[in-house]
C-alpha cells in the first residue's frame, strides 16, 4: 500500500512540475489553442444542429404536401372505375330519347347499375342482406311494421333501402319493414 501511495505522490508531483515549467506565455498559448479548438468544435456542431433542424422543416413541409395529395386524390381510382358507367348511363339516355323500347332501356340500365356495383365492390362495399332475416337493430333502421300472417314477428318483411357496409363497418343501415303479428278481429 505504502508503494502505491507513493507512487502517487511521485506522479502528482511531475504534474505540478510540468504545470510549473510551463511559462505564463505558454500556459496563455495553450489555453487559447484548446479555446480554439472547442469553438470550433462548438460552431461545428451548431452547424449540425442548425442543418438538422433545417432537414427536420423540409420533411415536416414534405409530408404536410403528400398527406394533402393523398386526402385530395383518395378517391381518384373509384371514380375511374365509375365514369365508364356514368358514360353507360348517359348512352341508355340517348338511346332512351330515340326509341319506344322500354324493355331494351330497361335492360341497360340494369347492367349499367350492375355494373356500379361491381365497381362499387372493388372498393370494399358490401350489401346488407335484409329481406326474410331477423330484424337487427344495428344494421337495418324499422320504419314501418306490417301485419304478416306468412312471415315470422320481428322479421324484415319489406326493404326500403338497401344498406351497406364498406370494409366491415356499416356505412348505411338497411331502411325496412318488419312483420308483425296479425291483429285478430
Amino acid at each position: 500500500m505504502e508503494k502505491e501511495e507513493g507512487m502517487g505522490k511521485e506522479e502528482m508531483q511531475e504534474g505540478v512540475e510540468e504545470q510549473i515549467a510551463e511559462t505564463p506565455e505558454e500556459e496563455i498559448r495553450r489555453l487559447a489553442e484548446q479555446l480554439e479548438a472547442r469553438s470550433k468544435e462548438a460552431a461545428e456542431n451548431y452547424d449540425r444542429y442548425l442543418r438538422a433542424l433545417a432537414d427536420l422543416e423540409n420533411f415536416r413541409k414534405r409530408t404536410e404536401k403528400e398527406k394533402a395529395d393523398a386526402i385530395s386524390f383518395a378517391n381518384e381510382s373509384l371514380i375511374e372505375e365509375i365514369l365508364p358507367i356514368v358514360d353507360n348511363f348517359e348512352r341508355a339516355l340517348a338511346h332512351a330519347n330515340g326509341e319506344e323500347n322500354l324493355k331494351s332501356l330497361r335492360e341497360g340500365v340494369k347492367l349499367t347499375a350492375g355494373q356500379m356495383l361491381g365497381a362499387l365492390k372493388k372498393f370494399g362495399l358490401e350489401e346488407i342482406q335484409a329481406s326474410g332475416q331477423k330484424f337487427d337493430p344495428t344494421v337495418h333502421h324499422a320504419i314501418s311494421e306490417e301485419e304478416s300472417p306468412d312471415a315470422e314477428p320481428g322479421t324484415v318483411v319489406k326493404e326500403f333501402q338497401k344498406g351497406y357496409y364498406l370494409k366491415g363497418r356499416l356505412l348505411r343501415p338497411a331502411m325496412v319493414a318488419v312483420a308483425k303479428r296479425p291483429e285478430s278481429h
